[in-house]
């Protein structure tokens, strides 16, 4: 997983409005320009705020995504739930899911 340019790239989007405009118009030409993943890839032409979150996306990072998917600070929350409820706990980066105890 190239979680390093998912996050690159939307930090990009969330500091650089050229970029963000890319991304508007032309989202598949764009996300070409970042090495990752076919599931990774489809997680930003849809939208999907889950999948991103259960990838190990940094939230700080996320929360200004969604935003910028037009996601309410509430659907954005419940969108992380789902997505672990969807695609199963976070795989990896700071919100990696453990037992409680420090056991993954």
């Amino acid at each position: 997983m190239s979680l390093y340019y998912v996050q690159k790239l939307i930090y990009n989007l969330n500091r650089d409005p050229w970029v963000r405009g890319r991304f508007e118009t032309d989202r598949e030409a764009l996300l070409r320009e970042y090495p990752m993943s076919a599931e990774e890839r489809r997680a930003l032409l849809e939208n999907d705020i889950g999948l991103l979150y259960v990838m190990g996306v940094n939230g700080q990072l996320l929360m200004h995504y969604a935003a910028m998917a037009g996601l309410a600070w509430k659907d954005y929350i419940q969108a992380m739930r789902d997505g672990v409820t969807r695609h199963g706990p976070v795989r990896a980066g700071l919100y990696r899911m453990t037992d409680g105890r420090g056991a993954v």
